[in-house]
C-alpha cells in the first residue's frame, strides 16, 4: 500500500522539487485578492451582506462549500495506512507531534497574549482584541495537511516520513483540536460557541476526511492513474475556491482595514515568530535524537506549518465574517509561503552543522 501511496503523490506532483508557480507567488495572490475584495465590498455592500446572511446555525453555506472544495482534494492526498510505518521514524514522528500538540498551540496563545493583549494593545480597535487572540490560537491548533508535501520535497525529506506523520495528525486532529482551542480560548477569557465549534469539527474535519477516503478508494480502484488525474482536475478547483474565499473575507473586512491598515502587520508579527520558533526547536529536538536530516527538515516543516484552511472555516462558523478572528486566520495565509521558503531555507544550509556530532 505504500509504495502505492509514493507512485501516487510522486506522479500527482510528476515528480516536482520545485514549488509550483501559484504556491511561491500565494503571496501575491493574497495581496491581490485583499484589493479586489476591499474594492468589491465598497461597491457591492448589498451583495456581501446577503452572502453572509446565508447560514445555518452560525455556520455559512456558501463559505462551507469553498472551505470543503479546498480541504478534500488535500485530504485526497493522505492514505491513512501510511500510519502503519510510524514505528520507522518514531524519534522524527514523536518531536513533531509533541511540537504540534503541545507547543504550537500554547506558545501562539502566550505570543497572542504577549503582543495582542498587552504590546499592540493601544494599536489595535479594542473591541476585536479578543477575536484576534482566538484567530491566532485557531491558526496554531491545526497542523498543515498539504503545503507540507512542497515543503518536504523543497527540504528533501523523507516522503514515507512526511506521509505516514500527516496522517498521524490528521487523526489526532479528529479528537484533539476541538478541545485543545476551548479550552486556549477559555483561558484566554473568550466565550467558546462549543455547539458551533463541535459542529464545525463534524463538517470541516470529520466529514471531508470519511468523504475524501471513501473517494480515494474508489479511484484506487481503478488504477493509481485514476487518483493522480483526479487531484490535477481537482487542483485548480481547490486554488479556485482559496481565491473566492479571500475575496469574500477582504470584501467583509475592507472597512476594518481601510480604518486601520497597520492591523495586519501587526497580526503578522506573533505568527512570524510562532513559525520560527516551533520550527526551530522541532530541528533542534531532532538533532539531539541524532533523527536523519531527511527526517528532521519535515519534522520542524511540519511542526511550523498551519492548516489555514480549516482555521479560516472555524473562525468564520465562530465569529462571523467581520471578526477579528477570521482577519487574523487569513493573514497566516499571506505570509505562509514566504515565510515557510525561509525556513525551508535555513533548513537546507544548515544540513553541515546537522550533522556535525
Amino acid at each position: 500500500m505504500m509504495h502505492k501511496l509514493d507512485s501516487t503523490i510522486q506522479s500527482s506532483n510528476k515528480n516536482q522539487q520545485a514549488i509550483g508557480s501559484f504556491e511561491r507567488n500565494l503571496t501575491w495572490w493574497v495581496l491581490g485578492c485583499i484589493v479586489v475584495g476591499i474594492g468589491l465590498g465598497q461597491w457591492f455592500p448589498d451583495f456581501f451582506a446577503l452572502v453572509g446572511e446565508q447560514k445555518i446555525a452560525e455556520v455559512n453555506l456558501p463559505i462551507a462549500g469553498l472551505i470543503w472544495l479546498m480541504i478534500i482534494p488535500m485530504l485526497l492526498k493522505i492514505d491513512f495506512s501510511a500510519m502503519q510505518d510510524v514505528f520507522i521514524h518514531s524519534k522524527g514522528i514523536g518531536v513533531t507531534i509533541f511540537i504540534n500538540w503541545f507547543v504550537k498551540p500554547f506558545s501562539m496563545a502566550l505570543l497572542a497574549w504577549i503582543f495582542i493583549r498587552h504590546l499592540f494593545y493601544d494599536f489595535l480597535p479594542a473591541d476585536q482584541i479578543d477575536s484576534y487572540i482566538a484567530g491566532l490560537i485557531l491558526l496554531a491548533a491545526a497542523p498543515c495537511t498539504a503545503m507540507v508535501f512542497v515543503w518536504s520535497n523543497l527540504c528533501g525529506g523523507d516522503a514515507k516520513f512526511t506521509l505516514s506523520q500527516v496522517a498521524i495528525n490528521d487523526v489526532i486532529m479528529l479528537v484533539a483540536f476541538a478541545p485543545i482551542v476551548a479550552l486556549l480560548l477559555g483561558i484566554s477569557s473568550i466565550t467558546v460557541p462549543w455547539n458551533t465549534l463541535f459542529l464545525s469539527v463534524a463538517l470541516f474535519i470529520i466529514l471531508p476526511v470519511i468523504i475524501s477516503q471513501i473517494a480515494r478508494k474508489v479511484l484506487l480502484a481503478q488504477g493509481d492513474h485514476a487518483l493522480a488525474s483526479a487531484l490535477k482536475h481537482l487542483h485548480p478547483i481547490s486554488l479556485l475556491a482559496l481565491l473566492m474565499t479571500l475575496v469574500l473575507l477582504f470584501g467583509f473586512q475592507g472597512q476594518q482595514i481601510l480604518a486601520q491598515p497597520i492591523i495586519i502587520a501587526l497580526l503578522a508579527v506573533p505568527i512570524i515568530i510562532q513559525v520560527y520558533f516551533n520550527s526551530m526547536f522541532a530541528y533542534w529536538l531532532n538533532k539531539q535524537f541524532k533523527v536523519a536530516h531527511c527526517v528532521a527538515g519535515p519534522s520542524a516543516l511540519i511542526g511550523a506549518s498551519n492548516f489555514f484552511e480549516l482555521a479560516v472555516a472555524t473562525a468564520i462558523a465562530l465569529f462571523g465574517f467581520n471578526s477579528g478572528a477570521a482577519l487574523a486566520t487569513v493573514v497566516g495565509v499571506l505570509i505562509e509561503v514566504p515565510v515557510m521558503l525561509s525556513v525551508v531555507a535555513i533548513v537546507n544550509r544548515s544540513k553541515d552543522w546537522y550533522a556535525q556530532a
